[in-house]
This record gives structure tokens, sequence and C-alpha cells, in this order.
């Protein structure tokens, strides 16, 4: 896809690859799992690593922001480094929210 108003270089339409992962998928992917009663957090975690795991993958495809750093450390982005804490939040809360509902 070309942006006119950019540079008129082609580049992967990131943003649809988000509504698709980030909106569309992660919906649906919650919306099976709550259907049926869950302990308290799991859905949130779930939330947290999915959010997270579509985030890192739409960033291969993303042009990093101007005036910001694109590839850091390991060849890492930031919008990665930055999922990276919401996945192990959100694996916190599904093993927290299993223990507390086995007790």
């Amino acid at each position: 896809m070309i942006f006119p108003h950019v540079d008129h270089l082609p580049r992967h339409p990131s943003q649809l690859y988000q509504f698709a992962l980030e909106g569309v998928a992660l919906f649906i992917l919650l919306w099976v799992y709550s259907s049926k009663p869950r302990p308290v957090g799991a859905v949130s975690g779930l939330f947290l690593i999915g959010y997270g795991v579509f985030r890192s993958f739409s960033e291969f495809f993303r042009q990093p922001d101007d005036g910001f750093m694109g590839q850091l450390t390991l060849g890492i982005t930031m919008g990665q480094w930055l999922s990276l804490p919401m996945i192990a939040g959100g694996i916190f809360l599904l093993i927290q929210s299993s223990r507390a509902h086995h007790q």
C-alpha cells in the first residue's frame, strides 16, 4: 500500500493488521473464552497475553515512529519491549486466578 501523504513508498498496511489482530481476533478469542464461567482475573489475563502477542506480531510490519528509536536491543522494537511486561502480567494473572480457583 502506498501512503501518498507520507513518502510514496510501498508499505504494509499495518493498521489493518492491528485492526484484524488486536481488534477482531482478540475480541473473538475473549468472547469464546469468557462464554464459560472463569475464575476472577482469567479473562483479564488472557486479554493481556493476547494483546501483547498480537501487538508484538504486528510490530514486524510497522514503520517505526519518527524521532523514536526503531530497533532496540536484540533487534526488538519498542512496541515489542513494551508488550513483554503485558504478556508477563497476563501470565501472572492466569496463574493467580487458577491458584485461587483451586483453593
